[in-house]
């Protein structure tokens, strides 16, 4: 094993009340910032309110990792309900959607492996259902954005009560 002759570049540091927040996702560490490997946002879902329909990504997976709260995790055509330290990964082209469940808000971090430019998903998202946009309105935008909504996926029906 060899150690580096010359220094490598600073690292990177960032405090949350310094990310820009879009909708509940906090964009913690896009993949800009980091080196274009991964990006990590915070984010949170209210029970009795769908978190995402079930939806794929062609160029990068995702992962799941919750804080605190109860976050149905659905994968292919499997759903199972996470608690604060549980994690799920989703590989590329994996179908997926997730939901709060219980009584209180789930809090919880998404990992894209590559670094995806998600926050131009997450901004337009926001601002599409803050004026009410139709369902139809906000799957031609996420697919702009490399997600492919599938609402009529029919796992989508089994989800564990919201």
């Amino acid at each position: 094993m060899s150690f580096p002759t010359e220094a490598a570049g600073a690292g990177v540091y960032r405090y949350r009340a310094d990310a820009e927040q879009a909708g509940p996702a906090i964009f913690t560490a896009p993949g800009d910032v980091v080196g274009g490997g991964f990006g990590l946002f915070e984010t949170a879902a209210t029970p009795g309110r769908i978190g995402a329909v079930p939806h794929y990504h062609q160029g990068f997976s995702e992962s799941f990792w919750v804080i605190s709260g109860r976050l149905a995790v659905m994968s292919g055509t499997e759903w199972q309900v996470l608690g604060s330290g549980d994690f799920a990964h989703v590989p590329v082209n994996g179908v997926h959607a997730f939901a709060a469940v219980g009584d209180e808000l789930a809090r919880f971090l998404i990992l894209f492996v590559p670094g995806a430019p998600r926050e131009e998903y997450f901004r337009r998202l926001a601002e599409h259902l803050g004026r009410g946009a139709s369902a139809e309105e906000i799957d031609a935008m996420a697919r702009e954005c490399d997600q492919v909504n599938l609402r009529d996926w029919p796992a989508f029906g089994a989800r564990p009560e919201v």
